[in-house]
């Protein structure tokens, strides 16, 4: 007889697990780093990891990344990130 299946892990906002589904977006060029960062961000706020006045400080700073981005100064928004990164104890 086969074994049984595993039971899914229940998940709750602020319960520190994260969704099993969980992905980060993919691609290349300052968007995409920002995506990533962005989608690690939501998903700290999700799991409790992070604090929401952190997580709207932080995604602040991201959007200035973002437009600066837009703009089509791709080093600049990575330098940005990377300092936002670095302040909030992020790897850069």
């Amino acid at each position: 007889s086969a074994p049984p299946a595993p039971t899914p892990v229940a998940r709750s906002p602020g319960s520190g697990v994260t969704a099993p589904g969980f992905r980060l977006p993919e691609g290349t060029g300052c968007a995409a780093e920002i995506a990533r960062f962005r989608s690690v961000m939501d998903n700290d706020l999700e799991t409790g990891h992070v604090a929401a006045s952190v997580h709207r400080q932080v995604v602040s700073e991201i959007d200035a990344a973002s437009s600066v981005c837009s703009a089509g100064r791709d080093e600049e928004a990575r330098g940005r990130l990377r300092a936002t990164k670095v302040r909030f104890g992020y790897p850069a």
